[in-house]
Order: structure tokens, then C-alpha cells, then sequence
């Protein structure tokens, strides 16, 4: 470190006194609560809740989770095309968050413990390593936004073998944050953009968004003091009535972002509409892969049958479930009458119950919503 250069420092306890002060004062300013504001991503949830965060913010600041567990949006249709490959005897790779979301009757999980031969992957490029060690057809049943996108981009630029083939799942951000924006009786004030995927596209991709709906973007990273001072900065956007983007994560992102790694990902997929369980048709919302990626394209390989799947009706408790409004920001885990008691990590109903990045099962994991300070009341 050159003389004169001020270490970083992401656990400063003056600092996030400091950020959470101003996250009061800014909150005050505006006269009125709640301000809801909301994040699009699983992993702001994680250290939201990981590190209290929660107990820290204004009563009258209000920070919803969005549709940012890749895991969870991925649609029934798409875990029964996984799935339905797996019962005709393909090999399925995906990752360890796929196997237990639900589809129409069956998951991963359930045909693997019936015999089905489905591997646990960390990437893609491990998944290609299974199909270079054999002739027989490997799939790779891909989820995920920007960020793991662009990964399969570049293995499929690379020439995998000739016997390796995606299930593409891939989703693109932006468009759903225009889905929740219009929705009906929409509250949110301004957006948390998540840092990792804004290193990729840059920031500039916000500005279209908020011309249109004329609230503030603010990028953040994923330390507690990133997401402290992004939603110091959002709130002060939108306290002084100033639609704009910002970026809290120059050590990241850039306003261009990472152009090679877009054009890749262009090069590759194509935007195309498709729906996000439990949410909505998301018009540009699914990334499927050009035509000329056609022979490593599962759903054009093979003929892939759903219908036998089909012919179980969901269980009542399914039903009862309210992932989607969950990820839509419409309600909270501790609304769902399934939460913590049918609807566990053991037992899962609902696949923000299943992944890492759900919001049901980090609250689960960390305890939700803790108010430290009545806490701290009966201890005193």
C-alpha cells in the first residue's frame, strides 16, 4: 500500500455508527414513513440479514428483497424440462440450489433418489469436464442472471464437446425491475442494484429505467458498510425529489462495465420473454441461445415430454404458498402461514424456502426481522 492511500476497511464500527446516523437523518427528512426501497438481490438479503443490519435501519425506512434468487424465479415449466430429461436417461448437471426446487410434481431430487443420474456442479465448466470424460449426452441445466450468464457465454464460444448441451434457465435483470415498478399499488421509492451483476453491464443500463419511472438506482456492494452507504445515498435521492443513478461501488463497476464480457453474453443469448414463477411474464426477461448455438441447445436436441409430469395435481400446501408475492416485495416470509413450521430448509414448500438467496430461507437461517432493540430492553 503506497503512503497515502487509505486502507479499505468494510467492519468499522465508527463508520457504520456514521452511515446509520445518516440513514436516520436522511429517512427524517422526508416527513412521512414508511420509505420502502428495494434490493434485487440474493446476496443483499444474505448480509442484510447475516449482519443485523435490519435492527439498525430507521423505523420508517422499509428494504424489501425483490426477484433476486435466480433459483427461485426459475419457472415449473423449466424444472419439469430438467427433470423430464433426467426420467428419459440423460444425465443432468446443475447446481446443488436447483435439485430441490419444486416443479409441477417432482424435482431433481426426487428423481435422483429414484435412480436418475444427476450431478451436483459448481459451474458450468465443471459440467463440461463430465461430458469430455464420456460419449454419452451431458446437459447442463444453467440458472442464473448477468453474472453466470456470461460464464456459459464463454464456455459455448470455447466449443464444448460435442455430446455437452444447456438447459438455459438464464435471466436478465432489468426487465422484472420494470415489472415491479408497474405493478399495481407499487410503493417502492428507489432501487438497491446489485453490485456483481452492474460489474458486468456497468451502471449506464439504470438509466433508461429510471428516465422512465423517475425514481432513483443506487448500485451497492455486499459489505455491511457498502450496503449501509448505498441506502444512505438512495434515501437521500429520494428525500431531495432527485430521479437519478449512482454508483456506491467505483471499486467494481464502471458506467460502461465489463464490455467483453457483454458481448459475449449478446453473442451467445438472445433476450426473449418468458415467465418468472410466481411473478409475471417478464417480457425480455429469459436469455435463450441464439440459433447458431442451436446443436448445444437442449431444447432443440431433444424431444423433451413434460405431459406425464402433468398428471399430478400440486398439493394443497403448495397452493398455500406465497413465494411469489414474497419475491415480488408484496409480502414478507413471516406473512405466509407456512413459514418456519410446515415450510422449513428440511422441508421445503416453495423454492424461496430451497436456495441460498431466498429470502425465506435466510430469514429462517438468521432470524428475519430481529428487533435487537427490544431485545436488548428485556436484557437490560
Amino acid at each position: 500500500m503506497t503512503a497515502g492511500t487509505e486502507r479499505l476497511r468494510f467492519r468499522d464500527p465508527a463508520r457504520g455508527r456514521a452511515l446509520t446516523e445518516a440513514l436516520a437523518h436522511h429517512a427524517r427528512r422526508l416527513g412521512r414513513a414508511p420509505v420502502s426501497v428495494m434490493h434485487v438481490c440474493g446476496s443483499h438479503e444474505q448480509a442484510i440479514a447475516r449482519f443485523g443490519l435490519r435492527a439498525a435501519f430507521p423505523d420508517a425506512l422499509d428494504v424489501i428483497m425483490g426477484p433476486g434468487c435466480p433459483v427461485c424465479v426459475t419457472d415449473v415449466p423449466e424444472v419439469d424440462e430438467a427433470v423430464a430429461l433426467a426420467l428419459a436417461g440423460v444425465r443432468v448437471a446443475t447446481y446443488g440450489d436447483m435439485l430441490r426446487v419444486p416443479g409441477t410434481s417432482r424435482s431433481l431430487a426426487d428423481v435422483r433418489a429414484d435412480g436418475a443420474r444427476v450431478d451436483v456442479v459448481y459451474g458450468i465448466a465443471q459440467a463440461v469436464e463430465l461430458a469430455a470424460a464420456t460419449d454419452e449426452p451431458v446437459v447442463f441445466f444453467a440458472s442464473g442472471f448477468e453474472t453466470t450468464a456470461v460464464a456459459t457465454a464463454a464456455v459455448l464460444l470455447a466449443g464444448p464437446p460435442a455430446n455437452f448441451a444447456v438447459l438455459s434457465a438464464h435471466k436478465y435483470i432489468p426487465p422484472v425491475m420494470e415489472i415491479v415498478a408497474e405493478m399495481p399499488g407499487g410503493k417502492i421509492e428507489g432501487f438497491l442494484a446489485a453490485g456483481h451483476a452492474a460489474t458486468i453491464t456497468g451502471w449506464g443500463v439504470f438509466e433508461p429505467f429510471v428516465a422512465r419511472h423517475r425514481v432513483p438506482v443506487v448500485v451497492a456492494g455486499f459489505e455491511p458498510l457498502d450496503i449501509l452507504a448505498g441506502l444512505v445515498r438512495l434515501v437521500e435521492l429520494i428525500a431531495s425529489g432527485e430521479p437519478r443513478v449512482d454508483n456506491t461501488f467505483p471499486r467494481c463497476v464502471s458506467r460502461d462495465g465489463n464490455r467483453d464480457a457483454q458481448a459475449a453474453l449478446w453473442r451467445v443469448f438472445e433476450p426473449t420473454g418468458g415467465r418468472w414463477r410466481g411473478i409475471a411474464h417478464v417480457p425480455n426477461g429469459n436469455l435463450r441461445l441464439r440459433d447458431e448455438f442451436a446443436r448445444w441447445d437442449a431444447r432443440r436436441r431433444f424431444d423433451i415430454d413434460c405431459t406425464p409430469l402433468w398428471d399430478h395435481a400440486p398439493a394443497a400446501l403448495v397452493q398455500q404458498c406465497q413465494c411469489g408475492d414474497i419475491m415480488a416485495g408484496i409480502a414478507s416470509p413471516h406473512d405466509c402461514s407456512l413459514f418456519g413450521a410446515e415450510c422449513t430448509p428440511d422441508t421445503p414448500v416453495g423454492a424461496c424456502m430451497v436456495s441460498a438467496e431466498g429470502t425465506c430461507k435466510i430469514w429462517h437461517q438468521y432470524g428475519g426481522h430481529p428487533d435487537l432493540r427490544q431485545i436488548r430492553r428485556k436484557v437490560s
